[in-house]
């Protein structure tokens, strides 16, 4: 099938429209089920039982769009095979709250899978050199695995405030779509753009809904599905070139959630604290301990992943020197926004004049009031 401007705008569309359509049907769905988000502790940002069973419209949308345009492409049927594969396990963990252990070996076992149906990571580019490094088969397994938890986790660990995960997964998708619609004619990667259209279709579908103050939460379902779709769509191009596209932009794109992700698991190892025990410590945390708020806190972070997307986007046409300033500017506002110990929102406050004026009047010595008055009434 070939892929139009018309196929990728119809992806985009279809997925659009499907999680539009069954976010408010699975608002309804999920109190009957019990997939809701009681808060037990400080560490969430919602004060009630909110529903979390959004990841289904994503699923969906982002699914069905992808079956009837890219059905029959040999390299995305495994996508979605695994794809719902992770959808299912993060829907029993919505459920029935699995054991950190057992939700990790679960996604190796998917991860694997796609390795053994030919999704791999074979070879990087030799930068001090010609030509390219290849992995022997255990390496290419190890870092198919790797790249593909990993990523699949990045996702999960941010979606803390209302909107976070399912803009963040929007921005990067787009991002890489864009990444591949301008060089998939070079490197056959027009049907990782089409793929990730229909990604960011079904989170942009979903997000009205998640915005602050959101109506629903995603859930581990959706966040999980998010992570490993990025991941795994990004090793999809054919070609050998395309390898530092595929793996280098997404880590780029996705500059925010890793390097969330990697200080996460430092401070636990630091602290001498289990890697997958959640806390307070993440970048969005931070900023709403700062008095930001969950829609500037978020904005906030739209912003910064914009602008690695942007970054990621020039390092693909090899405008390196240009990437790396975008890459600075991004690491100066996240030192602004979270090194501020003293920072306090401005309040504003109406101020009645009158009533201002009269208490001022009132402070007075009561000679200067009956002269004032006497004057007036000349």
């Amino acid at each position: 099938m070939e892929i139009t401007r018309l196929t990728l705008l119809g992806t985009f569309a279809l997925a659009f429209v499907l999680a539009f359509v069954f976010s408010p049907a699975a608002i309804k769905l999920a109190p009957k089920i019990g997939a809701m988000d009681v808060p037990k502790d400080a560490r969430r940002m919602h004060t009630k039982a909110m529903p979390r069973f959004g990841g289904m419209a994503i699923f969906i949308g982002t699914t069905v769009s992808l079956i009837v345009f890219a059905g029959q492409n040999e390299k995305i049927l495994p996508v979605i095979i695994g794809g719902t594969l992770i959808y299912i396990l993060g829907v029993v963990d919505d459920l029935k709250n699995l054991p950190a252990k057992v939700k990790f070996g679960a996604q190796v076992l998917v991860a694997a899978l796609m390795y053994y149906m030919g999704l791999r990571i074979k070879f990087i580019t030799d930068y001090f050199g010609e030509g390219v490094l290849h992995f022997g088969t255990a390496v290419c397994f190890i870092v198919t695995i790797l790249w593909i938890v990993g990523i699949t986790n990045t996702i999960n660990l941010i979606d803390g405030l209302d909107g976070l995960a399912a803009g963040t997964a929007a921005i990067s998708s787009l991002c890489i779509a864009y990444v591949a619609y301008i060089h998939g004619n070079e490197y056959g990667m027009m049907v990782v753009c089409l793929a990730m259209l229909s990604l960011a279709g079904g989170c942009i579908g979903f997000l009205p809904f998640n915005f602050y103050p959101a109506k629903i939460f995603m859930g581990d379902g959706g966040s999980l599905f998010l992570g490993f779709m990025i991941a795994a769509l990004s090793v999809v191009g054919p070609l050998k070139r395309s390898t530092i596209i595929a793996v280098v932009v997404p880590v780029i794109v996705l500059g925010i959630p890793i390097f969330d992700t990697f200080f996460a698991i430092l401070r636990r190892v630091v602290n001498r604290r289990p890697i997958m025990e959640a806390d307070k410590g993440h970048l969005h945390h931070r900023l709403m301990a700062l008095g930001y708020g969950q829609r500037r806190a978020v904005l906030m972070l739209y912003g910064i992943s914009a602008i690695m997307g942007m970054a990621a986007v020039l390092v693909s046409r090899e405008l390196y020197k240009d990437a790396l300033v975008l890459v600075g500017i991004a690491t100066i506002y996240l030192y602004v926004f979270l090194t501020d110990p003293n920072h306090k929102m401005p309040h504003i406050k109406a101020v009645n004049i009158a009533r201002e004026e009269r208490k001022e009047e009132l402070k007075r010595e009561p000679g200067e009031n009956t002269v004032s008055e006497e004057m007036e009434e000349q």
